[in-house]
């Protein structure tokens, strides 16, 4: 008879992420002992942390942080599946990688893999979790903001699942409201630059190559051509910078308006989606 419950497997399995049929090995092999358990299935995640290494680390969390409103961190931290991400000890990691960022400012992901916290790198702190999960466990990418008025908003579009979307955005000065409404703006309608003139030049080019192409194997007239071209350009804008964006609120308005009517100005933001680049 097993000296353990169906409770201890399921908390075994919330407390380390690990399979079903692992944790129930784990607890045999210790004679329904948890704590040793805990201990076994992190051997054996540390034998297996190789064999994870070309596994598809696509579900994970964003987790943000912000010192005195002018300095913020943000984070994807990506991991195999939701049940890991959801893990207390995930959520926890993903805000420790945040704090260091914060503090430490890494310039890219593989100098931040080597920055410092009680005599761990983030790499073996990756590593461990990577054991102790028994999944593969990775940092996508990173932003970091000073100066101004930083803002970071973090987005769940699955109520049982830590954040999964987020943005953060850097003004020119403080706002709360604001830097709100345009990080929140920023999650949901997924701009990818600040205004038009940030818009690189052969983007645009092939914007109006697709235009083109489609409005002739349309049988548009030759003379409407370009005033279709012009409008699918216009259509880009509005639909992938920030500053010609409608305004979720209020579409009557642009981001622009918005922010004029404010008296503040957005100097950049970025926004990150757990799994998409």
């Amino acid at each position: 008879m097993s000296n353990y419950s169906a409770e201890d497997v399921k908390k075994l399995r919330e407390k380390t992420g690990s399979g079903m049929m692992d944790c129930k090995k784990a607890l045999d092999e210790t004679n329904g002992d948890f704590n040793a358990a805990i201990e076994l299935l992190r051997v054996k995640g540390a034998k297996d942390v190789g064999k994870r290494e070309g596994r598809n680390a696509s579900a994970g969390i964003v987790s943000g942080i912000v010192s005195n409103k002018t300095d913020g961190a943000f984070v994807e931290v990506n991991c195999e599946t939701d049940f890991v991400a959801k893990t207390d000890d995930f959520i926890k990691l993903g805000d420790k990688v945040a704090s260091l960022i914060l503090s430490e400012k890494p310039k890219d992901v593989e100098a931040l893999m080597n920055v410092q916290s009680d005599g761990k790198s983030v790499q073996q702190l990756l590593d461990e979790a990577n054991a102790f999960m028994g999944e593969k466990v990775e940092i996508r990418r990173f932003a970091q903001f000073s100066g101004g008025h930083v803002s970071v908003y973090l987005h769940k579009p699955d109520p049982s699942l830590p954040a999964g979307v987020g943005a953060m955005v850097q003004l020119d000065k403080e706002n709360d409201q604001v830097a709100k409404d345009v990080a929140q703006q920023i999650a949901a309608m997924a701009p990818i630059y600040l205004s038009r003139e940030s818009v690189p030049a052969e983007v645009i080019e092939s914007e109006k190559r697709v235009a083109e192409q489609t409005a002739r194997e349309e049988g548009k007239p030759e003379a409407a051509i370009t005033k279709i071209v012009e409008g699918r350009v216009g259509s880009y804008y509005k639909d992938f910078c920030l500053l010609e964006q409608a305004w979720v609120r209020d579409n009557k308005k642009t981001i622009a308006d918005h922010l004029k009517e404010n008296g503040v100005s957005v100097k950049q933001f970025a926004r990150f989606k757990v799994g998409q680049s």
